[in-house]
């Protein structure tokens, strides 16, 4: 990896480029630093989402998933470097497994809303479709392994099954539930 920031304060990036690890200076607006920068966001959107109570098997999953997108920004950081290995997208692929596992069957479209931690999922979802667009945008113009946008993809997938998890997870004993779309279309069918 590239020099650890000792200082952060450092005006270099005044002129409108940062520093990549590779010591390469691009713009603030490039593909590149865009991806980054939503994979930090989303990294940060996952930070809030732990605040709150949750099963301790999303939390240890969700502390997992930070430290793989901190890999994800790395190898963004670094161009033709390697940090998140493919075997990070089997444990998304277990996860989904196991928490679909649990869920009810979807019988309609449901909203991003509910608990608070369930609409914090969905927030983290939509953000990293966002940086799932960033990465392929960039993939466009530079070569790029498959894992970060395989990986983001999965998340984003992952996030949503979460939401559901979230919903459904009270500690006063009470049941949750998704909250459902209430489709024009489908209220008149009823």
């Amino acid at each position: 990896m590239g020099n650890r920031l000792s200082q952060i304060a450092t005006r270099t990036g005044d002129d409108g480029t940062t520093g990549l690890g590779d010591n390469t200076r691009v713009s603030k607006n490039s593909l590149r630093v865009h991806a980054m920068g939503d994979v930090d966001e989303l990294n940060s959107h996952i930070g809030v989402l732990l605040c709150e109570d949750m099963p301790e098997t999303v939390r240890s999953l969700l502390v997992e998933v930070q430290h793989q997108l901190f890999n994800l920004g790395g190898e963004l950081s670094i161009p033709g470097y390697e940090l998140l290995k493919a075997e990070a997208l089997l444990v998304l692929d277990q996860a989904l497994e196991d928490h679909n596992a649990t869920l009810p069957r979807l019988q309609e479209f449901i909203l991003p809303a509910g608990t608070r931690a369930a609409s914090l999922a969905h927030v983290c979802r939509t953000v990293a479709r966002r940086a799932e667009r960033a990465v392929v945008a960039l993939g466009a113009q530079d070569a790029l392994k498959d894992t970060p946008r395989q990986y983001l993809n999965r998340l984003s997938d992952l996030m949503f099954v979460l939401a559901r998890v979230l919903n459904r997870h009270r500690t006063d004993g009470s049941t949750g539930d998704d909250v459902y779309w209430k489709s024009e279309r489908l209220m008149a069918q009823s």
